[in-house]
């Protein structure tokens, strides 16, 4: 008589499964868990660059960063990121919506004019930023020799703290525009058009249909822009590294910015390794607290 199989046959296709999944674990820990686990560690350390000796210095990183000398320019920091989210957040929904309402139509000039506006978003923003710092320079930028020929007086974009970050985000605002742009496109073109034939039957206009019927909507594509834009805005670092180094006097040092000032600048690995960690509890609490408030306003009928 055979013997009975070692394993039932529900277990070992879940034995089969775990290792499938096997490879992907691994490459997780090796590069993300592990890497985050170290990161904690060493914002217990006083590494500095210039030497490979450390030692565990247990809070003191963590008291110098809220209570010491580094607590003004942590929440400097902060709060210029914040502005900056807060001004690439209205451009993608405000500024995105706006041009998919404009361009919702399926014609070839339209279809060339959506081409026009998404377009930027495939120049590399290295590509871009280089560009945008001739077109805002004070003496021979293209900008401020428009404003001349309507005799308005030139503006030193780039080194004034009131027109410093607002530059960063006309660079930004023209390549994620088109984006948001395309986003609320795709998803008009799945809202039945029933909805509209009825309430045009009703008499609803054209501002009622919006805010009745697209709005709510287009409520699970205006989370997905608010939750997506809002972290990759929280993480910028190459705009603002090429346009003004976090200047002038550190009105455009965001978060980023600030940790790579501390790794590369200063060479104190110890606190960059303790901003980052904060940095990345303050992206997991406000992703978690975005989805669990909006999730009882979201309607995904369509």
């Amino acid at each position: 008589m055979a013997g009975k199989p070692m394993l039932k046959p529900k277990t070992k296709s879940a034995v089969g499964d775990f290792l499938f999944v096997v490879p992907a674990l691994a490459l997780l820990l090796c590069f993300t868990y592990y890497p985050i686990c170290k990161l904690v560690e060493i914002s217990f350390t006083d590494w500095n660059l210039l030497s490979d000796d450390f030692t565990y210095v247990g809070f003191k990183n963590w008291k110098w960063l809220f209570a010491g000398t580094g607590a003004k320019y942590l929440w400097n920091s902060l709060k210029v990121t914040f502005l900056y989210s807060l001004g690439e957040l209205a451009v993608t929904i405000v500024g995105g919506m706006l041009f998919a309402l404009l361009f919702n139509r399926m014609s070839r000039s339209f279809g060339m004019m959506r081409a026009f506006v998404f377009m930027p978003k495939y120049v590399a923003m290295s590509s871009a930023a280089v560009i945008f710092l001739w077109m805002l320079n004070t003496e021979y930028g293209v900008v401020n020799y428009l404003l001349k020929l309507i005799h308005l007086t030139p503006v030193d974009w780039l080194n004034q703290k009131s027109t410093a970050l607002l530059s960063v985000l006309m660079l930004t605002g023209w390549r994620v525009i088109g984006y948001g742009m395309m986003i609320y496109i795709s998803a008009m073109a799945g809202i039945s058009k029933d909805y509209y034939e009825a309430a045009s039957l009703d008499g609803a206009s054209s501002s009622q249909q919006f805010f009745r019927i697209t709005l709510p909507l287009l409520s699970p594509t205006t989370l997905f822009l608010l939750v997506t834009t809002f972290l990759s805005s929280m993480k910028v670092f190459q705009s603002v590294d090429i346009l003004t180094e976090g200047g002038p006097s550190r009105a455009t040092e965001v978060f980023v910015y600030l940790i790579y000032r501390y790794a590369m600048v200063d060479f104190r690995m110890d606190r960059a390794a303790t901003a980052a960690v904060m940095f990345f509890v303050i992206l997991l609490v406000i992703t978690i607290a975005t989805m669990r408030v909006s999730n009882n306003n979201i309607t995904y009928d369509s």
